[in-house]
């Protein structure tokens, strides 16, 4: 085995580069703030994206998975109850719902947009069916209208993960805001980072919103009746309304809001660029059928990563042939990402390792992605363009 080569262009971990601005903030907040956490900023953060993103109410938390851990726990699950998951996506859409005890039912890839469609949805659908969850991947919006149509003639709870899709929409109204629930991330590798973990929660209905503040900070809430003293007999209650609810500790911490704040005046500019870049570099590739893109030139895509799908027509094994060029030639240090779910010891040893998804299947075994960072020079988008064009010449060879 070949030792991997030190990259030109590495698939990186980080998705953009701070301003001076937004580096003298982080270092002023963290000097400033008192407390670090559950402080003003964060109230900010969360105003902020409720304005943004057009939601009522919004919910910081440490990263999206806890926002998802939040989410499965409001669905308020029983047993027998299934989930409707999309097979293709990151791991962290699926397993907060069987650890609440939801039944994992996986829901096939359209080839075209890389996302679930309602009739695949729809295809799934049983009288146990409680909850589905939509993953808006690789930046791209679902076709949310069709899919809150077949939710609302069925009953179901609705969970938008959005952790790849920040301010994308669809017909002018943003993902994350149709369904019930939505969950956004600003990890490291998302478009907009809050210092490499972070998340929002976005809740619809009032009720449910009113559970969150103390299923994400231990349960913490106000004495029922004034004391006579504040420190009898605490700082604070500790409560949720009814048994079975269990609180976590999921609190974004002020540096991190303040940030995001900042982030957020940006978010806009940042896609706009990315998704001029990513029609640009498949513009460029139109004469190699090999690599199929999904090409959209509206906001309905952020263009979070620049995925497609290699047609080795006929010839096993090129999609790896490629890469290998790419990363030992070239140094481009391409990727394959969200092997199915079903396929991964942890679903299978647990009773989901069963489904019938042939588009997750063939797309997992034919994709490449491209690195994709905000942070890429127009030099270095150029060598990956050429690259790529000489490296599928080669290969016609």
């Amino acid at each position: 085995m070949r030792p991997e080569p030190v990259y030109r262009i590495p698939f990186s971990g980080r998705a953009h580069r701070y301003t001076p601005a937004e580096v003298e903030l982080v270092a002023r907040v963290m000097q400033e703030a008192d407390p670090l956490t559950q402080g003003r900023h964060l109230k900010e953060f969360e105003a902020a994206f409720a304005q943004y993103i057009g939601a009522p109410r919004c919910f910081a938390t440490m990263n999206a998975t806890c926002a998802l851990e939040l989410a499965a726990q409001l669905c308020e699950l029983s047993p027998g109850d299934e989930v409707i998951v999309p097979a293709h996506t990151f791991t962290s859409s699926a397993y907060p719902f069987a650890k609440q005890g939801g039944a994992l039912v996986w829901a096939d890839c359209d080839p075209a947009t890389r996302v679930t469609t309602a009739q695949m949805i729809a295809d799934k659908l049983t009288p146990r069916t409680k909850v589905v969850v939509v993953a808006h991947l690789y930046g791209y919006a679902a076709e949310m209208p069709e899919i809150m149509d077949l939710a609302r003639q069925h009953g179901l709870i609705v969970v938008e993960d959005v952790a790849q899709a920040l301010g994308a929409e669809v017909a002018g109204t943003k993902a994350g805001t149709f369904g019930d629930l939505g969950v956004f991330s600003f990890h490291s590798h998302k478009n907009v980072t809050t210092l490499g973990e972070g998340g929002m929660l976005v809740v619809q209905d009032p009720a449910r919103a009113a559970l969150v503040p103390q299923l994400r900070h231990n349960g913490h809430c106000p004495y029922p009746a004034e004391r006579a003293n504040y420190w009898t007999p605490a700082m604070g209650d500790v409560d949720l309304p009814r048994p079975g609810l269990w609180p976590s500790n999921y609190c974004l911490g002020e540096v991190e809001s303040a940030l995001g704040v900042a982030l957020l005046r940006r978010i806009d500019q940042m896609n706009a660029e990315k998704r001029a870049r990513a029609l640009t570099f498949i513009d460029g590739l139109r004469q190699y059928p090999e690599l199929r893109f999904h090409r959209v030139a509206t906001t309905r895509h952020t263009y979070h990563l620049l995925a497609a799908y290699f047609d080795e027509d006929g010839r096993p094994g090129l999609r790896d042939q490629f890469m290998e060029r790419m990363a030992y030639d070239r140094l481009i240090k391409c990727v394959v990402q969200y092997r199915p779910l079903y396929r991964y010891p942890l679903y299978a040893k647990n009773g989901f390792g069963r489904a019938v998804c042939p588009g997750a299947d063939d797309f997992f075994d034919h994709m490449v992605s491209f690195p994709f960072q905000h942070w890429l020079s127009a030099d270095d988008l150029e060598y990956m363009l050429h690259s790529t064009r000489q490296v599928l010449e080669d290969l016609r060879r």
